[in-house]
């Protein structure tokens, strides 16, 4: 009885091993990593389900099997540069960018993963994905970003010659006046400059012979109108008049009544000085702000601001201007400097008050609503251009550090 029990065993065990597949195998050898069976597997049925899903004749298999062991080798190699760069991505990161990505597509968090649980069936082969393209990402950064040089004479002639900038630009309303005698636009425009209205002026002025629509002008960016008319206005705000501009038709005079676009955009700027002392081990609270109350009532007594921020401001950003820190709109400063910035009426001095920097009063010079528009089409053009350079420069890099691998690729059956 024991031997045929032993002998039963002896059988289903042998056809239990017989049955057993390998489930995995190594693929290909990168440096000091590797790249499974099942990763290439897997991307490539995901390449083939997407050709699939839009209906798109595929390459051969043999091709994209190729395809997507270089794109697996290319990425093993920047995560391995990430290990040694020290580069990691905490919990909290991964989680807040896949809360954006979730609300991006207009899914709550939970939903999210139920959709990504349904769509691809693993949440944490998702989050593993994510945390990988990060890593790149910073890799790519840190390589590349280095070797990316925008001279001020590219940056200018990319502007200039850039026809996807041409769709940035703003849509211009203009009012005219013109006139046919240099003297009376001349006094036209000296009267505008002196705060008549223009408006009033180009419906009631009778040498004005451009009343149509009240001297309105059609919707048009500057480009599009005539070059007298475009050199005179184009970067300008709203608001701008120009001089009197001779044409074959006489003199015009123009003003910019308002923009339209998507980077159209306004923003309430303040021009402020500020003296700042900091309290030290040989100058405590209560002596530095005894000593910054004195330099405020010089100041209100008629002492310059500017030669005494020079003399004692210990902002090492501003005090050799005069403690001027410039234009700058809300999120800029620190909360407490703000607060008072927006409070206080231009042309007076605040009392003094405290930041994490140390105790300050400051001055309001001047505040404007400041048109941003030509700002934030630089800011796109910078980079466009930057994002084309940085995709050239990538490609070498890659290149490059392929080139520099050991990789063994490892026969499978």
């Amino acid at each position: 009885m024991k031997r045929f029990t032993f002998i039963t065993t002896f059988f289903l065990s042998s056809s239990l091993f017989s049955a057993i597949e390998i489930l995995d195998r190594v693929a290909v050898i990168v440096d000091d990593g590797i790249i499974m069976e099942s990763q290439v597997k897997r991307e490539l049925e995901d390449i083939i389900s997407r050709y699939d899903q839009q209906n798109i004749p595929k390459p051969d298999i043999s091709i994209l099997r190729e395809q997507v062991i270089e794109s697996l080798i290319i990425e093993e190699l920047q995560l391995q540069l990430a290990v040694r760069y020290g580069i990691k991505i905490s919990d909290e990161e991964l989680n807040a960018t896949i809360s954006r990505i979730a609300a991006n597509n207009n899914y709550t968090l939970e939903e999210f993963i139920s959709f990504v649980e349904e769509d691809s069936g693993s949440y944490i082969d998702f989050r593993e994905d994510v945390r990988k393209q990060i890593l790149i990402q910073r890799v790519q950064r840190g390589r590349v970003g280095a070797e990316i040089d925008i001279t001020e004479k590219e940056f200018a002639a990319f502007l200039e010659t850039n026809e996807s900038l041409r769709e940035l630009e703003p849509d211009l309303l203009i009012r005219q006046i013109l006139v046919k005698n240099e003297d009376k636009a001349q006094e036209i425009y000296e009267k505008v400059q002196s705060g008549s209205s223009f408006e009033s002026l180009a419906i009631n002025e009778p040498a004005n012979t451009y009343k149509k629509n009240n001297g309105l002008m059609e919707w048009k960016k500057a480009m599009d109108m005539p070059n007298l008319f475009a050199t005179a206005i184009n970067l300008q705000p709203v608001g701008f008049v120009t001089p009197p501009l001779k044409s074959g038709a006489g003199y015009h005079i123009l003003k910019i009544e308002d923009k339209k676009g998507a980077f159209v955009q306004y923003e309430d700027q303040w021009l402020t000085r500020h003296i700042l002392l900091t309290p030290s081990t040989i100058r405590d609270t209560v002596a530095t702000k005894k000593e910054l109350e004195g330099i405020r009532q010089k100041i209100i007594e008629g002492q310059d601001f500017a030669e005494l921020a020079n003399k004692h401001s210990e902002d090492p950003g501003s005090a050799k201007s005069g403690g001027e820190l410039g234009w700058h709109g809300k999120g800029v400063f620190a909360e407490e400097f703000e607060k008072v910035m927006i409070e206080i009426e231009p042309g007076t001095i605040s009392d003094i008050f405290e930041t994490q920097f140390g105790f300050h009063f400051l001055e309001v010079i001047d505040t404007r609503n400041y048109d941003m528009t030509r700002d934030l089409i630089k800011d796109q053009a910078y980079q466009i251009l930057y994002d084309r350079k940085f995709d050239e420069e990538l490609e070498n890099t890659l290149r490059s550090i392929r080139a520099e691998a050991f990789v063994e690729f490892k026969e499978l059956d």
